[in-house]
């Protein structure tokens, strides 16, 4: 289904149920999602990981964050949801979501063959408004390419 469609469906979903989305808010989204980006960044390089790639994007889709963590070669998800949000950011990631990470992570693969042999793994960082600043959850192996 072309992503032109998902959003009007979802804008009349909104509207229905009493909100809107204007472009400016829609620009203060995308702003927030990328401040969600850089902060999940600096979190996980804080646990030891070592940043490859930034929002990696290809046909096949886009991965936020390709990091190194030892061997283990982990793409990352970073899902950003307002508190009164209809979902988890991991809830978020539904089956055509994990298929694309997992298509745009092999095409990654073809074009670093050094990273080939590693262990590969999809993590989740869900970025949630909490009081007065952003709280984070880091989901290691969320999911198995397996599975899409």
């Amino acid at each position: 289904m072309a992503v032109a469609v998902i959003e009007q469906r979802w804008l009349r979903a909104l509207r229905r149920a009493g909100g809107s989305i204007t472009p400016g808010q829609r620009r203060d989204t995308t702003r927030i999602g990328r401040r969600a980006e850089r902060r999940a960044e600096r979190l996980l390089r804080r646990h030891g990981l070592r940043t490859l790639a930034r929002n990696y994007t290809r046909r096949t889709g886009e991965i936020d964050l390709v990091m190194l963590d030892g061997d283990v070669l982990a793409f990352v998800e970073v899902r950003y949801r307002s508190a009164p949000a209809w979902t988890s950011g991991l809830g978020s990631v539904d089956r055509g979501k994990r298929r694309r990470l997992a298509r745009t992570a092999e095409q990654y693969l073809e074009e670093h063959p050094e990273h080939r042999y590693r262990g590969i793994r999809f993590d989740v960082v869900s970025a949630s408004k909490g009081n007065y600043r952003l709280a984070f959850e880091w989901i290691q192996d969320a999911f198995d390419a397996m599975d899409c």
